[in-house]
């Protein structure tokens, strides 16, 4: 039976097992997920960090959003989740995530999220129409996502459709975002009947 999943494709998306490979403290020199979201994750912020693999950013949100706020960690494999939920219990945050599995029907959000965090995952998506719809319709008014992918694995052209598409859903580009081995923007979800 074909996966027509808007949010993996179980060919495309990136192994649990692979995941410590770009997943490490290494990375952490050229990639310091508080540096990337600083001023953009603020304390008692609602954010979502969507294909959250085991946490790299999940865990440094939460610390972000503080004591008042949340992160929703979402991702289609299981041992991502707990990969999540054994960090976050080690740093003393786990009380700040909610774990969501996603399934081959969609995201299945309940809430409204300040802020969305789609880093490196969206080349994985075969129905990038369907996620960005979801994530647009998870975003409270004037709340915003950033959409990060990889340069080696995402040419210019590519990553340009992406944020096409995701405009197309209705989220309005913010502005550029300068993030080491990618290409990034952020974007919000504008309420366009109040303007």
């Amino acid at each position: 039976m074909k996966n027509t999943s808007p949010v993996s494709r179980e060919s495309h998306v990136c192994p649990w097992w692979l995941i410590r490979t770009f997943d490490n403290p290494v990375r952490r020199l050229f990639q310091n997920p508080e540096r990337i979201l600083q001023g953009i994750v603020c304390p008692g912020d609602a954010c979502l960090d969507i294909g959250c693999g085991i946490g790299y950013f999940t865990i440094p949100m939460a610390r972000l959003v503080g004591s008042s706020g949340s992160v929703t960690a979402v991702d289609v494999q299981p041992q991502m989740l707990a990969g999540v939920k054994r960090r976050a219990q080690k740093s003393g945050l786990f009380d700040r995530i909610r774990l969501h599995q996603a399934d081959a029907s969609g995201l299945h959000l309940e809430g409204a999220f300040d802020f969305a965090l789609v880093f490196w995952m969206a080349h994985e998506v075969p129905d990038q129409p369907s996620l960005f719809q979801q994530i647009y319709i998870a975003l409270k008014s004037g709340g915003q996502m950033m959409l990060v992918e990889p340069k080696g694995h995402v040419k210019q052209a590519a990553f340009e459709r992406t944020v096409g598409i995701a405009e197309q859903a209705g989220l309005v580009t913010a502005s550029s975002l300068s993030v080491p081995f990618s290409r990034a923007v952020l974007m919000a979800n504008i309420d366009r009947s109040a303007a």
